[in-house]
């Protein structure tokens, strides 16, 4: 999301690298140059002038340190800057409460809600094993009823019976019975949506918060809206008084205005940022981690967690000892691959490594890593178990064979057997170097 921004805000900071010194007058063009870059990005204008001013002050007055250069000081303070725009401290949900715990979501009509809802719902139930009831309280739109109860029947969470035609306040206050005398640990409910606000809309849901007094109260906000999802939010804040804010289709193209603006309008924390469409495409929101992402630097965190959450750390373990031992066959190759690919789109977990963001905006459009992950998989797959285990064997006959089967060229299988070969060469030298001294030499690499 944050593609176009990132590059216009490196081109900023590549040139303050040149500078000797922080001067007034550099401060006031890279000021100017990151102004632009925001409000282009449709960071709301009040949320931009604030941020620059912040900035500016902070870089005037700042004494460079020995050890980094003006241009790392001025990227470190935007950082510092950017973490607080975006909301720095708790981004938890508050569930520290007598049960039900009652979450009430917000929003305009295909921002997202329902598929959010269902979402919270597993992050909740997976994550902290908590009982969830989810409830359907949009009765205008006939599909969001069905749709929830088939997401809770997916992610196996219990859904109020809503049948079209109740009310909405009633199926509220009907559903906070079942769920006090079910003993659920949390309600979640999914309110109706509009396509602009409206006063019918804003007073029914004022009634559903007036009865739950909800513990939390999530605006959902679709991201590709920009300066409108914005000023849609603020008023639902002055009507509900928001506790949080999801944002949705966070993997889109879009300029990533929205995430910049809501909290400094509303006050409101972002919790949760939607990456797809499946249930498990819900992540926490990191501040510092978003402002790592927008600045090049990257997100190893939110990679590690993603190692941790998909990978088998034993299987992981008995790869490693194999990689460093030199006995990295194919077979081990294409396990790895699949491991990989539970991780998410490759080029979403490139691009959370730092320093690889820039090198990816030079390949964009041209190289697409999935279809390139999926070639390598039909080779391997098309070799017999014995060539898997030793590719030495594989002349060239062989390589005509497996190029049959896998739907590729000869070409395609020496190249892969190339990369496979060097690999194994670097695996050969990390065990007589120590990792230290490879990553040094490992710069070059691309």
């Amino acid at each position: 999301m944050f593609d176009q921004l990132s590059e216009k805000l490196e081109q900023t900071f590549r040139r303050l690298r040149g500078f000797g010194k922080l001067s007034e007058d550099n401060i006031k063009e890279a000021a100017r140059e990151v102004k632009l870059s925001l409000l282009e990005a449709d960071v709301n204008f009040k949320v931009v002038k604030d941020l620059v001013e912040k900035i500016s002050a902070r870089a005037v007055g700042a004494e460079v340190m020995k050890s980094v250069t003006p241009g790392q000081q001025f990227v470190k303070i935007f950082h510092d800057e950017l973490v607080a725009a975006l909301g720095a401290g708790d981004h938890e949900l508050n569930l520290a409460v007598r049960p039900p715990a009652v979450i009430l979501m917000a929003g305009l009509q295909g921002s997202g809600k329902t598929t959010s809802a269902g979402k919270i719902a597993r992050l909740l139930k997976e994550k902290q094993r908590k009982r969830v009831l989810l409830v359907p309280a949009d009765v205008y739109r006939p599909a969001a009823i069905d749709q929830l109860k088939k997401l809770g029947g997916a992610v196996g969470v219990d859904v109020f019976d809503t049948q079209p035609g109740d009310e909405p306040v009633r199926i509220a206050e009907a559903a906070l019975k079942q769920a006090r005398d079910g003993v659920y640990d949390v309600m979640i409910v999914d309110t109706a949506g509009r396509t602009q606000i409206d006063e019918p809309m804003m007073r029914e849901i004022t009634d559903i918060r007036n009865l739950l007094q909800p513990h939390e109260v999530l605006f959902v906000a679709d991201a590709m809206t920009g300066q409108e999802a914005v000023n849609v939010s603020k008023e639902f804040h002055e009507r509900l008084g928001l506790t949080g804010v999801v944002l949705t289709k966070m993997d889109g193209d879009a300029r990533g205005g929205a995430a910049l603006s809501i909290h400094a309008v509303t006050g409101a924390p972002v919790k949760f940022v939607g990456m797809g469409e499946k249930s498990d495409q819900l992540e926490l929101f990191h501040p510092e981690r978003i402002a790592g992402r927008i600045i090049g630097m990257g997100d190893i965190m939110t990679l590690v967690e993603k190692a941790q959450e998909n990978i088998d750390a034993d299987k992981a373990a008995k790869m490693q000892k194999q990689m460093l031992s030199n006995k990295f066959n194919l077979e081990d190759f294409l396990a790895q691959m699949k491991m990989m690919k539970n991780m998410g789109p490759m080029e979403d977990l490139l691009g959370m490594i730092p320093g690889i963001g820039g090198a990816l905006k030079q390949v964009k459009g041209k190289v697409n890593f999935e279809k390139e992950l999926k070639k390598i998989e039909a080779i391997i797959s098309s070799m017999t178990r014995s060539e898997r285990m030793s590719p030495e064997i594989l002349d060239a006959s062989r390589r005509r064979r497996i190029a049959a089967g896998s739907g590729t060229k000869v070409q395609d299988i020496n190249q892969f057997m190339k990369q496979y070969l060097e690999m194994k060469k670097m695996m050969k030298r990390m065990q007589s170097m120590g990792l230290g001294s490879l990553m040094k030499g490992m710069k070059g690499i691309g």
